[in-house]
């Protein structure tokens, strides 16, 4: 065996496997605010694609692991709509303390969201600051986190994203928020 293979081969024994995580409910269960069609296509096309072309070595192996790592928090934290779901626990009490209450910190969300020129992500720190992932990034710093690529709502809002936005609270599983606090 020659250095070049020895090489390939140990960077193939090293290399990670990623897996797009499970979702903990049904494909309909997120409906009316994300309909089946739009999880077909959102996590069942676009998200296992990352994992996909990661795992086969295709395309950018930084972009597509950072798309896999932000779909994993993304899908998890969800859960079936409720018109009355607000934070609770750590989450409440971090935005009632940076934002005065959770009205007030959706409108700082909303604002910062609306501001973003094409896709992207949107979240709040496990500080409470709202940010913003250009393109796909790894952060560890995420609590709750918004998909605001176009794929994430078009099926479902047309571009009327800022009602996407708007009913993404009622699907926001605030335990797994807490548990990233």
């Amino acid at each position: 065996m020659d250095i070049r293979q020895t090489i390939d081969l140990v960077e193939a024994k090293s290399k990670k496997t990623l897996e797009l995580v499970r979702l903990p409910y049904s494909k309909t269960s997120l409906s009316p605010v994300l309909s089946q069609r739009s999880l077909d296509h959102h996590f069942s096309g676009l998200a296992k694609g990352y994992v996909d072309r990661y795992n086969a070595g295709e395309g950018d192996p930084v972009f597509n692991e950072a798309g896999a790592y932000l779909h994993n928090i993304y899908f998890p934290q969800m859960e079936a709509p409720r018109s009355a779901n607000k934070p609770h626990g750590p989450s409440l009490s971090l935005i009632d303390r940076k934002y005065g209450n959770f009205n007030s910190f959706k409108e700082e969300f909303t604002k910062k969201a609306m501001s973003i020129q094409g896709s992207g992500w949107i979240y709040m720190s496990r500080s409470g600051e709202i940010k913003t992932i250009k393109n796909h990034a790894i952060r560890s710093d995420i609590a709750l986190l918004v998909d605001w690529w176009e794929h994430a709502w078009f099926d479902d809002y047309g571009t009327n994203k800022a009602k996407y936005l708007s009913n993404i609270w009622r699907i926001i599983n605030w335990n797994s928020v807490n548990s990233r606090l």
